[in-house]
Formats: C-alpha cells, sequence, structure tokens
C-alpha cells in the first residue's frame, strides 16, 4: 500500500513556537485553512481511498476538504495524536523544543524508555500509532492520515529502516508536508520525504517547533526520562 503522512497545517501555536499537544488543541489559522484546501488538487487524483486524523482538531481541518472532495469520511483515531509534551506542554523556548525532540527521536536508535517529564515514552506513543497504521493498511490500498509533526517524524524513525533516526532529525517537516512510504507494517520504505507544504503554501518562519531539526549527536547522549 502506499501510506501518506501529512502534517496538519498551521496553527496560532506553531506560529507562537509552542508545544501544544493536548486536546482539543489549537484551530487552524487562515493560512493553515489555505493549507488544507490546498492540499485537494494536490492528492485528489493519487487514488487516495481513505483518510484519517487524529483526535486534534486541527488534523480533522486539514483533513475535511480533501476528504469532501473525494467523498470520503475522516475518520478519526486518537493514536494519531502528538506525542505528549509532559511537563513542557505550550513551552516555546529552544531548549525546552530540543528536549521534547531529542527524546521523542531517540526512539528510532532503540531507546523506548526516552520520554520528557510527564510525557509518553516510545513503547506507548509507537504503539499506538502501530495499531492505526495496521488497521489503515488493512482497509485501504492508497490512505492519507494527517498526524503531527513530531508524530510522524518519530514513527518513521523507528519504522522506516530507510529514513532511521538521523535522517527523521535533519529533515524539516512544515506544516502539510508529507511522508510518502510503500510497502506493508514491518516493511515500509520510503518513496519521498515532502518537507514543504503540498501546494506550495506555507510560511517557513511559523511553522511550529516540531518542524525544526536536532543535531544527529544529540541523539547519541545520556537519555532523557
Amino acid at each position: 500500500m502506499r501510506l501518506l503522512l501529512v502534517r496538519h497545517g498551521q496553527t496560532s501555536s506553531n506560529v507562537g513556537h509552542h508545544l501544544d499537544t493536548a486536546e482539543p488543541g489549537a484551530d487552524l489559522t487562515p493560512l493553515g485553512r489555505r493549507q488544507a484546501d490546498a492540499l485537494v488538487p494536490v492528492l485528489a487524483g493519487r487514488g487516495v481511498d481513505a483518510v484519517y486524523a487524529s483526535t486534534l482538531v486541527r488534523t480533522q481541518q486539514t483533513a475535511a476538504p480533501l476528504a469532501a472532495a473525494l467523498g470520503l469520511d475522516v475518520q478519526v483515531r486518537a493514536g494519531l495524536r502528538e506525542v505528549s509534551a509532559g511537563t513542557l506542554e505550550m513551552a516555546s523556548d529552544h531548549a525546552s523544543v530540543m528536549a521534547y525532540l531529542e527524546a521523542v527521536l531517540r526512539w528510532g536508535t532503540g531507546d523506548l524508555a526516552a520520554c520528557v517529564p510527564g510525557g509518553e515514552d516510545g513503547t506507548r506513543a509507537l504503539a499506538r500509532f502501530d495499531a492505526v497504521v495496521e488497521e489503515v493498511a488493512a482497509a485501504a490500498r492508497t490512505a492519507v492520515v494527517v498526524s503531527h509533526g513530531a508524530m510522524i517524524r518519530a514513527w518513521v524513525a523507528a519504522r522506516c529502516a530507510d529514513v532511521g533516526p538521523e535522517g527523521a532529525a535533519t529533515r524539516e517537516l512544515s506544516n502539510t508536508g508529507a511522508v510518502t512510504l510503500v510497502g506493508a507494517p514491518g516493511r515500509w520504505r520510503l518513496e519521498e520525504w515532502h518537507t514543504r507544504a503540498l501546494g506550495g503554501v506555507d510560511d517557513l518562519a511559523d511553522d511550529g517547533a516540531a518542524a525544526d531539526t536536532v543535531p544527529p549527536a544529540a541523539l547519541r547522549g545520556p537519555s532523557p526520562r
């Protein structure tokens, strides 16, 4: 199958560079809504037969125009939500953002216990995302899954060997950027990492903390717990 993992459109929390991970989360900005609309001409002709989104409103708002154009329902699954930032929730300083991203990207190295205080570890977060991907793979040949920047990058780092943790750490994923994988659960390979917004509607200065890159060396230091 072909799995298109699309990051949601811009929100006010992205503009403020906040680690906004709790439900229901911020709505899309006017730019974010234009980004959602721009997905339609890019993706509508790719044979998409299922559209999924997380329980945070920004992913559902991003998925809605495409699903409507295709005559599909947006299937909402809690397992697709963003990785919890724990005690760093709504922090926006560089140190907090790096601590969060470094923790979640370490899961691709096999360090599943890494987490920020009060946040999720890799065992729990990857398992919930895996469960939805397995459902999607059983039901669709080509699916769009609208999720979140850190969750997509962490899961791809752990589940796609030709990306790995360093590849996910050094690749940005802007609002409505996408990672396209082909294969099946347990044997995914990268088809394309589309850093910029699909449809070309973007603002790289305000695309949020989850788009930030991480120095690969940071993934090899002491594990955060």
